[in-house]
């Protein structure tokens, strides 16, 4: 038999002596050397930040003081003087059946139109990704093909057909134009999304006898949630900030960007009226981002489960 060599006595101590720890020291060192290092870049995203704000800031200051404070000294003056800002020009613009007409007229438009496009867009998008049928592939290089064709030139043939569909002046009208232009990149956005859901779980979902309905509204949407969530924010941002088609097909049905444009244009001092509106106007905008956020952050989570 082998014998075993046990380590000797005086050893022993050395064996169970901790080494000195040095990775705290190096951590911290390496820490502060990454924060000087990143400090620069950081101070100049922040002080890109604030310069992107200023206007925003303008506005709402500018929203808050009165006319006649503005065109004196500008908006600044309240730096100076805080006791300039009132909340009136609020109240004022919130008793204007003009200014909340056009806000209920946008927010029809908006809505109406975001929702078409994202129901019927995931559904061609899902059908373009999953389902075969005749002509596929040629119909989808039609729907890329569209995404080309620039708004305004079909500006003055959709006016023309307005005027004999009884479509011109309508809210019905600005829905449907909105939709034909914002359903090819819908149709784009998630069929290319769809695409990469893996196809096992579909033929898992399809040998337990489920029809393409509840594959669709059981599978496909909760696993594209990240990407419908950003075609609803961007089409209701475009739709929402929209001029040129609503001062175009509207006369009487004037969304908020045509009310505002149009106070701007006959009454050019008109600033106590213009100020507050224009910042409710990107108020709405901004909570309907921020709203939509939480959806997609949870989609985003649900999608990257598999």
């Amino acid at each position: 038999m082998s014998e075993v060599v046990l380590p000797d006595a005086g050893t022993l101590p050395e064996l169970i002596v901790p080494k000195p720890k040095l990775s705290e020291r190096d951590s911290a060192a390496g820490k502060a050397i990454r924060f000087t290092m990143k400090a620069p870049v950081n101070l100049f995203l922040i002080l890109l930040g604030l310069l992107w704000l200023i206007p925003t800031l303008g506005l709402f200051l500018t929203s808050i003081l009165p006319a006649q404070a503005f065109t004196v000294k500008g908006w600044w003056q309240i730096f100076s003087k805080p006791s300039l800002a009132t909340w009136s020009n609020y109240s004022h613009v919130l008793h204007n059946h003009s200014i909340t007409h056009s806000l209920w007229v946008t927010l029809q438009i908006a809505v109406g139109n975001t929702l078409i496009v994202v129901i019927v867009g995931a559904l061609a998008g899902y059908a373009f990704a999953w389902l075969d049928f005749p002509g596929r592939d040629w119909i989808f290089l039609v729907v890329i093909g569209l995404l080309v064709v620039p708004l305004q030139m079909a500006l003055i043939p959709m006016f023309k057909i307005y005027n004999s569909l009884s479509l011109y002046d309508t809210v019905l009208g600005i829905i449907l134009f909105h939709v034909a232009f914002g359903l090819p990149f819908a149709i784009f956005l998630l069929r290319n999304f769809f695409v990469g859901i893996p196809k096992d779980i579909m033929e898992s979902a399809r040998i337990d006898g489920a029809s393409e309905i509840w594959i669709f509204v059981r599978l496909i949407l909760p696993l594209g949630l990240p990407a419908i969530a950003s075609l609803a924010i961007f089409q209701f941002l475009w739709t929402w900030n929209d001029l040129i088609v609503a001062l175009t097909f509207g006369q009487n049905v004037q969304p908020i960007t045509v009310a505002i444009f149009s106070n701007l244009r006959q009454f050019g001092a008109n600033i106590d009226l213009i100020a507050p509106a224009s910042f409710i106007s990107l108020l709405i905008p901004l909570a309907v981002f921020f709203a939509f956020q939480r959806y997609f952050v949870q989609g985003l989570l649900a999608g990257s489960v598999k």
